[in-house]
């Protein structure tokens, strides 16, 4: 099952569009979720009416949705709670594949992707996320941000996964960054060995991509091993590409790619959907 969170957002009927054909394509169902509230404080003095105008709004919204995926040819479902959203997509996502979500929002929704809400959700979520933005590519690769480390075995098995469903090519990115002045802040006395370092660069990205190219032989891969900054890299290989893949953990230049800048400016910039794959779920 895919979930989308609808907030009535033209953002969030492109995450719609994205989210049905997706759902096309592996064969899975469509579930549409919406959330109202009113705080505490305000529910206590406002006409109980009020209420069930933001129902009727939620229904709305929902039927809007509904209209998306049809003409995509899925039939979705639909769910509308009282509830806080990032709580109430958590649950969703429990039973889900993927939760799909735009990156702008109305009402409940605002900033969704931006500051606490947007870690709250990369960090809780039970199943990958995934970020779409305005009309999506219908050409151009995959492309997978690969770390040094085992837990981006996740990230690349979406990647492959993906790249298989959508009959795309696959471009696997590993980024190092090591310069001379980082040796001496580390009180090493002779500069790093570059080309020793861009070989064990190599080195690490076959040892990811392992297995994964004889498991998926149809996907056409393309390995790039960058000595840059991780988003203004990845920023670049975004371009053309019809996805982006990162996982939420690693070290070296992914390291807090999920909670910190490069994962915002990602987000923010990124010209196509980015899926954000967690390692180690939550189980809540």
């Amino acid at each position: 099952m895919i979930v989308v969170g609808v907030d009535g957002s033209s953002s969030a009927l492109d995450a719609v569009r994205w989210a049905a054909q997706e759902a096309g394509r592996r064969e899975l169902s469509l579930r549409l979720v919406t959330s109202y509230q009113l705080t505490a404080g305000v529910a206590g003095v406002l006409d109980p009416g009020v209420l069930d105008l933001l129902r009727e709004q939620g229904r709305r919204r929902l039927a809007e949705a509904r209209d998306v995926a049809a003409e995509k040819g899925v039939a979705a479902s639909v769910a509308l709670e009282s509830a806080p959203i990032v709580p109430m997509l958590v649950r969703e996502s429990s039973a889900a594949s993927l939760l799909v979500l735009g990156t702008r929002g109305l009402g409940g929704f605002t900033g969704l992707l931006i500051g606490s809400t947007a870690v709250a959700l990369a960090g809780r979520a039970h199943c990958p996320l995934v970020v779409v933005r305005g009309d999506t590519p219908a050409h151009g690769p995959v492309v997978v941000g690969v770390d040094g480390m085992p837990d981006s075995e996740e990230a690349v098995a979406f990647a492959f996964a993906a790249a298989a469903a959508q009959g795309a090519d696959l471009v696997a990115v590993h980024v190092w960054h090591d310069s001379p002045a980082d040796a001496v802040l580390l009180g090493h006395s002779a500069p790093p060995d570059l080309a020793l370092a861009q070989q064990r660069a190599y080195e690490t990205l076959a040892e990811r991509l392992a297995g994964w190219q004889e498991k998926y032989p149809e996907v056409h891969v393309t390995r790039e091993v960058v000595r840059d900054h991780p988003s203004r890299a990845l920023l670049r290989y975004a371009e053309g590409a019809r996805l982006v893949v990162v996982g939420t953990r690693g070290r070296g230049g992914f390291r807090g790619l999920v909670l910190g800048s490069t994962s915002q400016h990602l987000l923010q910039h990124a010209p196509c959907p980015v899926a954000v794959v967690r390692t180690e779920p939550d189980r809540e």
